[in-house]
């Protein structure tokens, strides 16, 4: 699919078809991340790289230190 960058207000924009919209579940407002491919491309998506890195390193914590944990809940 081809779509064309536009004049929005002072910005520029990309107008995506209403039935892509429709079928990604796009709505106003919500946020997207732009994140490079290895190949040089670009990506958007609702998936936050810095929120999964995050949960990443705390399962590494979490596992690391599962015992004090568990005796701290009690």
């Amino acid at each position: 699919m081809k779509i064309e960058a536009r004049r929005i207000g002072n910005s520029t924009g990309f107008v995506i078809p209403r039935d892509v919209v429709v079928k990604l579940g796009i709505e106003q407002g919500k946020t997207f991340f732009l994140t490079e491919t290895a190949d040089g491309g670009l990506r958007i998506t609702p998936y936050d790289p810095d929120f999964a890195q995050a949960m990443d390193v705390l399962d590494t914590v979490m596992d690391e230190y599962k015992d004090t944990l568990r005796t701290l809940a009690k």
